[in-house]
């Protein structure tokens, strides 16, 4: 059986680079045990290395490409993985994971759909002890962006407000089949011990969402949507002037529980 074709419409670029491969394996060294999640694993470079470090039986592979499915089933040594095929963003991993236990999970993800996935490793960051992975740089860096730079924006706040995030290291667009038009990064986040942010939840979401969709706006007049009719942050307020960029996770808690209160008090 030849070798999967990348598919566009998948965003497909296969990692050729052994050594890279190596490398975003090694991000889960410290997880051998713990069940692991491949997401996309397309002809398997990434799992091939996972399973030299990791029971096969803590390994599920998922991929929505029938193809590449095949080709997983073929050519990977035995005993293979778990090999899932569906559409991760669809998955009910509860269903997948039915223990309870914490699991990780790795790829070298689909660059139409990276940030997606972030959003639904989030839906699950109760049971997702570590993620890590490759995916175009711009993103990575995004997830990873401190306060007070250009780079942050929805994904940095939500995901730094649950995870420890770090960009691990670029890689050339030239170690790929077909080689896409950016570079890559690769990222790891680990499960930081925060279980209560402190303030409504669904209302930080919405805080952060809200002002970085209009992010040129000081913070006064992005939040005002928020708030009732003739409501909005004091003039005085040390965040009214500031933009959402500019804001730590912990402020971000603060402005929504300022939100808050301003709505409570109309």
């Amino acid at each position: 059986m030849a070798g999967v074709k990348p598919k566009k419409a998948l965003g497909q670029h296969f990692l050729t680079d052994l050594s890279v491969a190596g490398r975003i394996a090694a991000t889960l060294d410290a997880y051998k045990g713990t069940p692991i999640l491949e997401v996309g694993p397309g002809m398997g470079v990434l799992s091939k290395f996972l399973l030299a470090t990791h029971r096969a039986d803590t390994l599920t592979l998922a991929e929505i490409d029938t193809e590449s499915v095949a080709w997983l089933k073929a050519h990977l040594p035995q005993p293979q993985p778990r090999i899932v095929e569906g559409d991760f963003l669809r998955m009910n991993l509860d269903e997948l994971f039915p223990d309870g236990r914490d699991f990780c999970v790795i790829g070298n993800y689909p660059y139409n759909i990276s940030s997606q996935i972030f959003f639904r490793v989030l839906d699950y960051k109760d049971r997702v002890t570590c993620c890590s992975g490759m995916l175009q740089r711009e993103v990575a860096e995004r997830l990873a962006a401190p306060a007070g730079t250009k780079a942050r924006g929805i994904l940095s706040v939500l995901l730094q407000a649950w995870y420890d995030v770090e960009y691990l290291f670029t890689v050339s667009e030239k170690v790929f089949n077909p080689p896409p038009k950016v570079k890559s990064g690769v990222v790891r986040l680990v499960r930081n011990g925060v279980t209560d942010l402190g303030c409504d939840e669904a209302l930080f979401k919405t805080v952060v969402k809200t002002t970085f969709g209009q992010r040129r706006k000081t913070l006064r007049n992005s939040v005002k949507s928020l708030l009732p009719p003739g409501v909005s942050l004091p003039e005085e307020d040390d965040m009214a002037g500031l933009r959402p960029e500019q804001l730590s996770v912990e402020q971000f808690i603060e402005l929504t529980r300022r939100v808050n209160a301003l709505r409570a008090k109309a």
